[in-house]
């Protein structure tokens, strides 16, 4: 059986998938919860949304499932981020990474939008890259991260 990465890089990654009807209240980012960059990456996202739009949850919690079979992913799916925007559409790989940023405050947002500007055919092979290596370089742990008590509320998958 393949691995969730291999799946992801040998076809083409749906950018933005949407299912009429499906809003959601608050942007959703679903990411590897036993990934130390991944955590990293939560960790900058809370830092950095100071209107606490951002709700996020672990690729691994039954949360992310009906998510990811909307967009098409294997329930394994590990391979990138996955956010799912206020109005349904599911965003992976560097289109989420770029997406989340959109939504943060000044200076990320703009920045962002500039790497929005540089095609997906060259961004998306970098951010492949990265998210194959990603624990050998930043490591992994072996269960997925629980919020601080002042975190909670913004866990779908935490209580």
């Amino acid at each position: 059986m393949r691995s969730s990465l291999e799946i992801a890089s040998s076809r083409p990654i749906p950018s933005r998938d949407h299912a009429p009807g499906m809003s959601e209240p608050n942007p959703i980012l679903l990411f590897d919860g036993v990934c130390n960059l991944c955590d990293g990456a939560v960790q900058f996202v809370m830092r950095h949304d100071r209107a606490e739009r951002f709700r996020f949850a672990s690729l691994q919690s039954d949360v992310a499932t009906p998510y990811l079979d909307r967009a098409g992913l294997e329930a394994d799916y590990l391979a990138s981020l996955v956010l799912v925007d206020e109005s349904g559409q599911i965003h992976i790989g560097s289109d989420a990474a770029l997406e989340v940023g959109r939504r943060l405050d000044a200076p990320w947002s703009g920045l962002a939008r500039a790497g929005l500007a540089v095609p997906r055919a060259i961004r998306e092979p970098i951010y492949r890259g990265i998210a194959k290596s990603r624990y050998r370089v930043f490591g992994k742990k072996d269960e997925c991260r629980i919020p601080t008590p002042s975190e909670r509320a913004r866990f779908l998958d935490f209580g």
